[in-house]
């Protein structure tokens, strides 16, 4: 099955393929495991197929993020602007001029707190791409050195099969073979 498995996230198909590894009946003296290729291709198949909607989404967060950053800002500038205007219009009067410079300043505090929000979004989002990445790095780790291990053992029944020596014959089959110089 290639598609995202119900809406599963990642790192739950990581996850489940983690228990499915680890609840695997083992070999006898052995690190080896027997688990079933199916389902373990299926979760590989899973995970690729939820991987690509999983960063279409990061993107989307990151560009919403930038949007509001931006839109914060172009509004903070327009207030600003406005302020500073009806300030300078109103600069005889100091009541007025103190509560413009008060109203920017709050203005300029309410820009810097969605800067810092959308700072914390994209710190987390950084979090979660990272544990991501780690747990993909992990798991292809995993199948690298499960295949490393399959071909040492496939090399040493080689040389266990090589350095076999041919079996001996015995005393009765050697006097019932013709020697050289006799004719059977």
């Amino acid at each position: 099955m290639t598609e995202a498995r119900g809406g599963e996230s990642l790192v739950a198909i990581l996850d489940e393929l983690t228990d499915l590894v680890t609840s695997a009946r083992a070999m006898p003296m052995s690190a080896s495991a027997l688990v079933n290729r199916a389902e373990v291709l299926e979760l590989i198949e899973s995970a690729k197929a939820v991987l690509p909607s999983q960063i279409s989404q990061a993107d989307t967060l990151i560009a919403d993020a930038d949007a509001v950053l931006d839109r914060a800002r172009r509004e903070a500038a327009k207030i600003l602007e406005k302020a500073r205007a009806r300030a300078e219009h109103l600069v005889s009067e100091q009541a007025v001029v103190h509560a413009a410079e008060q109203r920017a300043e709050e203005i300029v505090a309410a820009a810097r707190e969605a800067d810092d929000y959308c700072d914390r979004q994209l710190a987390q989002f950084e979090i979660d791409l990272g544990a991501i990445t780690n747990q993909v790095a992990a798991g292809r780790a995993r199948l690298v050195e499960r295949a490393r291990g399959r071909a040492e053992k496939a090399k040493l029944a080689e040389e266990a099969a090589a350095a076999t020596p041919p079996p001996r014959v015995g005393r009765a089959e050697r006097t019932s073979a013709p020697t050289e110089g006799e004719e059977s």
